[in-house]
C-alpha cells in the first residue's frame, strides 16, 4: 500500500466541562491531539491554531496505527485501544456535559466506495450517545 490512506477515523470527547486530563487517566491513553476553550492549540498539520479553541476537546486518533483503507479496522483500533464499551462511560459523559463521536475520514475519488461501519460499532456508539461523522471527500 502506498503512503495515501483513503480511511481513517478518530475518537473525539468535547464539551465546555471536558478535562483532557480526565479522560487520558480514565482511558490510560495520551491523547493525539487536545483543545482547551480560550487557548490556541497545535492543528493536524503541526501549525499553531489562528484562533483559541471554542470548547475542550480531548481526541485520539488511528491514522498512524492502522494501515487500511476501510473503516472498520480504524474504528475497531480505537475500540480496542479504549477498551469500549464501559459501563460507567455513559455516565461521565453526562456529567462533563460532554458529546462523544467517532469522525471518519473517507476518500471516495473513484465514486464508487462505500463507508463500511458495521451495525454492532453503530448500535455501541448510539448506546454511549455519541455519534459517528463521515467527512467524504471526491
Amino acid at each position: 500500500m502506498n503512503d495515501f490512506q483513503s480511511a481513517n477515523a478518530s475518537f473525539s470527547i468535547a464539551g465546555d466541562l471536558v478535562r483532557p486530563e480526565t479522560w487520558s487517566a480514565y482511558f490510560n491513553v495520551k491523547p493525539d491531539a487536545f483543545v482547551l476553550k480560550g487557548e490556541h492549540f497545535t492543528t493536524p498539520s503541526g501549525k499553531t491554531s489562528s484562533a483559541p479553541g471554542r470548547t475542550n476537546v480531548w481526541s485520539v486518533n488511528s491514522k498512524l496505527a492502522v494501515q487500511s483503507d476501510r473503516l472498520e479496522p480504524h474504528l475497531r483500533y480505537l475500540i480496542e485501544l479504549l477498551a469500549l464499551p464501559r459501563s460507567d462511560f455513559r455516565d461521565l459523559l453526562d456529567k462533563q456535559q460532554a458529546r462523544v463521536r467517532f469522525f471518519c475520514y473517507w476518500d471516495n475519488a473513484s465514486g464508487d466506495r462505500v463507508p463500511d461501519v458495521p451495525d454492532d460499532i453503530r448500535s455501541m456508539m448510539a448506546e454511549m450517545g455519541g455519534t459517528i461523522e463521515i467527512d467524504e471527500y471526491r
